[in-house]
């Protein structure tokens, strides 16, 4: 897959998505932006808490949190578990993931999170592998 491929994909789901959440009148849409080490620096949208894109230097990703709990009511930390797919510009890899990982409300607005993400490289023939990524986002 080249990268213009991903990306056209990347711009089909986030076009419907956006579509799909703003035809709803009775629901808001909640949107965070923010930055991360993903695909090397990387720019984070997530729309919805659920639905996240990832566009860095290195290459794009989209991830869909299936699952999100929290450890206990008195924590700002929760966690999450996801499944999405990635691309790098060159068109060199490309593949599935699942990130699991964990939030942080750091203040009202503020979130930070983490997580790791085994990924399968289909390229040249399945091989698994593992990504992680850190980052900071702000929820408007």
């Amino acid at each position: 897959m080249n990268k213009y491929g991903f990306s056209t994909i990347v711009a089909g789901l986030v076009t419907a998505t956006s579509a799909t959440a703003f035809a709803a009148e009775s629901k808001s849409t909640d949107l965070a932006v923010g930055l991360a080490v993903d695909q090397q620096l990387s720019a984070v949208f997530e729309l919805d808490n659920q639905y996240r894109f990832i566009v860095g230097n290195d290459g794009g990703a989209f991830d869909y949190i299936l699952k999100r709990g929290s450890f206990d009511t008195n924590t700002p930390v929760t966690w999450y578990v996801g499944a999405g797919a990635w691309t790098e510009w060159e068109g060199k890899e490309f593949g599935a993931r699942v990130p699991l990982g964990i939030n942080w409300d750091m203040s009202k607005g503020w979130n930070m999170y983490g997580q790791v993400h085994p990924e399968l490289n289909l390229y040249s023939g399945p091989e698994l592998q593992i990504g992680a990524a850190l980052g900071v986002k702000y929820s408007f």
